[in-house]
């Protein structure tokens, strides 16, 4: 399965390259070498051929659940931190990688305080991933309110298009982070963190099209 969504991440690069960005033909098979370089660092790093011992998470998913953690945490402001220890122990589980674990403990919390905004970006954020980084539902719901609680904030439409990306939605996820960054305000919290995600992704994107165009003359 996780060869699968590899694949499919690299045709929805290569449709961005290709057709987005008119690329001529003769350049295609730079993106298209780009892109077996991309799967080729994913199976090194990824190891999808190696499941994770029976009733454990595997490292690179336990990886991952700490940046998100880390993440969100630069992302929240001062007055939207929450006080409530069930999130501070979600956060534990999520760094190893047990998502599903965290959002029970995350329902918990947003009963407890349903004005508890960091509380409900973090339920998204391990719904989200529970579903292998799908955009649930229950996920975009609480999203929402998130959003609605913290409208200044930068961490719901951080994480959208985060997921977004992921599912290959290359333009789409730009789109909300650049879409959010252009709303906000100049001091609102976590505007820093996205400014320079969305600086870094784009210069990733026009590096790969100046190279495939390069290659191609």
């Amino acid at each position: 399965m996780s060869w699968i969504i590899a694949i499919v991440l690299a045709a929805a690069c290569f449709g961005v390259f290709a057709f987005l960005f008119k690329l001529p033909r003769k350049s295609w098979a730079a993106v298209l070498a780009a892109l077996a370089l991309g799967l080729a660092g994913y199976a090194l790093q990824g190891s999808p051929d190696l499941p994770g011992a029976p009733g454990q998470p595997r490292a690179d998913t336990a990886e991952e659940g700490g940046a998100i953690v880390e993440m969100r945490q630069q992302l929240v402001g001062p007055s939207d931190k929450s006080r409530n220890p069930l999130v501070l122990t979600a956060d534990a589980l999520v760094r190893r990688g047990q998502f599903s674990n965290a959002a029970v403990l995350l329902r918990g919390a947003v009963h407890d305080n349903p004005k508890d905004a960091e509380a409900w970006l973090a339920l998204g954020n391990a719904l989200t991933f529970q579903a292998d980084g799908m955009l649930t539902p229950a996920a975009l719901l609480s999203y929402r309110r998130a959003a609605q609680l913290s409208p200044d904030s930068a961490g719901p439409a951080f994480f959208v298009g985060w997921a977004l990306i992921r599912q290959g939605k290359l333009i789409e996820g730009r789109e909300v982070w650049a879409g959010r960054l252009e709303s906000m305000p100049k001091d609102a919290p976590g505007r820093d963190v996205l400014e320079k995600r969305l600086e870094g992704y784009d210069q990733i994107l026009r590096k790969l099209v100046e190279e495939a165009q390069k290659s191609g003359r």
